[in-house]
């Protein structure tokens, strides 16, 4: 299977998916070309022995061959016209803005090519925390209270110190921050506006459990081990994203009962909305509760470290993607009434 990787984007996360790509390279696991989207939205098809992190630093990206999107896939201009980038699916590893929050799946649906990546209303609910809670709770699982804050408004504050702050359409940890009183909720508040015009509060649980759990739908559910969370008080953003590399995690020592919560959890999220798509989903364990945390619809490096046999499973995701309905254009209804005039 020959992918066309996408990464890059113009978003806060555009370096995370420099080091995503980096990574999937560095261990061999894609077979293919990588596709860079800049911050101008113009896309460069960078070769995998070309693909290191000073190619993007010193801008040398620019002198590679762009490409540019079209009818059924990516096309290089030559001096005898198109020619189609060679690729049987493409694997969307842009990560945050254009990547999850439905902008490249739009695209990629419109030009009716085959992808591995959340599909529109997946990358919308996906991206926004508000909606994942929403949409998790509408499905039937536990998420943690939580108040939604706008820019400009008033802080009443609904739970008591320490509370973790939490910018609603932000990957990474960007932006994250724990209050243990007022004057770190002020200054919290102030990053995070900083990213986004809303806020997302909740209680901030010393001693929770987090887990980790990746998977997706083919014929049925493949599911990567859970990992446990190995942190502080909190997971900020290079300990989230300064291991990229690592080749695979054991996994969590988890009694039976939570570890068939959690994948039920994953399941009732997942299905449909997040078919063709691999993702990862965080979960926090409280008192023998699971409760959904947040959807990573487009995770680092798409957590190869947490599956065995992660090629294999990405080869069975791209044969099993989901399929455009035909819409039959025959103009009945104008040509009724023409007939009547």
């Amino acid at each position: 299977m020959r992918y066309g990787v996408l990464f890059g984007g113009r978003s806060f996360e555009h370096e995370i998916s420099i080091v995503s790509a980096i990574a999937l390279k560095e261990q061999e696991l894609i077979e293919g070309v990588f596709l860079f989207l800049d911050q101008e939205h113009e896309w460069y098809l960078i070769e995998p022995k070309a693909l290191r992190a000073d190619l993007f630093i010193k801008g040398e990206y620019k002198k590679m061959p762009k490409v540019r999107l079209e009818k059924s896939g990516f096309y290089l201009k030559g001096l005898l016209g198109s020619k189609r980038v060679e690729m049987d699916r493409v694997l969307n590893l842009i990560h945050g803005g254009d990547g999850e929050d439905g902008h490249i799946a739009a695209l990629l649906d419109f030009y009716e090519i085959p992808y591995i990546g959340p599909r529109v209303e997946a990358s919308v609910v996906g991206f926004n925390k508000l909606l994942t809670k929403l949409y998790a709770k509408e499905m039937g699982c536990a998420v943690l209270p939580y108040q939604l804050l706008r820019r400009g408004e008033p802080v009443e504050l609904e739970f008591a110190y320490p509370v973790i702050l939490k910018p609603v359409r932000l990957g990474s940890s960007i932006g994250l921050a724990v209050a243990k009183n007022k004057e770190e909720l002020e200054y919290g508040l102030d990053v995070a506006f900083e990213f986004d015009d809303e806020v997302l509060i909740e209680p901030f649980i010393e001693g929770i459990d987090e887990y980790n759990l990746a998977g997706c739908k083919t014929e049925d559910f493949c599911f990567s081990r859970i990992e446990k969370v190995q942190k502080g008080s909190l997971l900020d953003f290079e300990q989230k994203y300064m291991d990229f590399a690592r080749e695979e995690v054991a996994g969590a020592d988890l009694p039976t009962d939570l570890q068939a919560k959690m994948k039920d959890s994953f399941a009732k999220v997942y299905d449909p909305l997040f078919l063709g798509s691999l993702v990862r989903m965080d979960f926090f364990v409280h008192e023998d509760e699971v409760y959904l945390n947040e959807i990573n619809a487009v995770p680092g490096s798409l957590a190869h470290y947490l599956f065995d046999d992660f090629q294999s499973i990405l080869r069975r995701l791209a044969t099993n993607l989901p399929k455009s309905r035909r819409i039959p254009i025959e103009y009945r209804y104008i040509s009724s009434i023409s007939a009547k005039k």
